[in-house]
């Protein structure tokens, strides 16, 4: 029997963040990812999960630094100016190397933008998009059943690095709706259960504990900023995760991710090219 289920987008990240354990959600309303919050309101206390609808973005994502210190699994979601407004609040967040996902439904900008498909945020997602030495792990799905396991897949990485994992996908892959099987990629790492760095076991231990990302001593913050960078490439070594087909002796190679990767192998298919594998 399939336990294949046909979901919208929206609906179905939020349910593999649910199934991944997730028991904290952040967020604020912003098309066109509203079906995220709005499935976790209902979701989230049936599984003794938090909801909360913060009053900015800017809130939600500092309610994420708080909640992602103690060691439970926290998403928070948005579109595009909303990411914008969090940058910030992520660059604490990576400095003081707490684990969290993001999902960014992308808009087309600049600005405002408009809700139609886009991938404007690439630059902003790789490259960090706030102020600091940081860096992202960023998972660029292109269908719901990827975006599903890679999601589950993302609050594994972020434990196992203490880094935030942004789920970078759009409008498209926010309203569309797939048949999608939740099932648990396994990584093969080791995540602990017990969190020796979270506030709460410390003060089961009567110890206190200082999650922050402010270094005042100049070597103190260079000395971290050195283990972050170490951190960021080993990320880059062990995370790098692609489809290719036929490119060792190509004279063109058709690059692509999210969306627009659906459509590039619609035409490499209609070219001639053989189907895509996996490396």
């Amino acid at each position: 029997m399939s336990n294949r289920v046909l979901m919208k987008g929206n609906e179905a990240f939020a349910e593999a963040a649910v199934q991944a354990g997730c028991k904290y959600f952040f967020g604020y309303p912003i098309t066109p990812q509203n079906e995220i919050p709005e499935y976790m309101s209902k979701r989230l206390p049936e599984v003794g999960g938090v909801y909360l609808q913060a009053e900015s973005e800017v809130a939600g994502i500092n309610m994420i630094f708080g909640a992602a210190g103690t060691g439970f699994r926290t998403l928070i979601s948005s579109s595009s100016p909303g990411i914008s407004l969090m940058s910030e609040g992520i660059s604490y967040i990576a400095a003081a190397e707490l684990p969290c996902v993001i999902i960014n439904v992308m808009r087309g900008g600049p600005g405002l933008g408009g809700i139609l498909p886009a991938q404007s945020d690439y630059f902003q997602a790789t490259k960090g998009g706030g102020h600091g030495d940081y860096r992202l792990l960023v998972l660029a799905p292109g269908s719901l059943q990827e975006a599903t396991e890679f999601i589950m897949m993302a609050f594994d990485l972020t434990e196992f690095y203490r880094n935030p994992v942004m789920i970078l996908t759009d409008g498209f892959m926010g309203q569309m709706m797939e048949a999608v099987e939740f099932k648990k990629v396994k990584l093969g790492y080791d995540i602990p259960d017990v969190k020796e760095w979270a506030v709460g076991y410390m003060a089961q231990r009567g110890k206190r504990t200082l999650l922050k990302s402010l270094s005042l001593d100049p070597e103190v913050l260079e000395q971290h900023n050195q283990k972050l960078q170490k951190k960021y490439r080993l990320m880059e070594e062990k995370e790098v995760r692609f489809e290719s087909a036929n490119v060792d002796d190509a004279e063109i190679v058709i690059a692509a991710y999210g969306t627009t990767a659906r459509i590039a192998k619609s035409a490499v298919k209609k070219l001639g090219i053989k189907e895509s594998r996996r490396e």
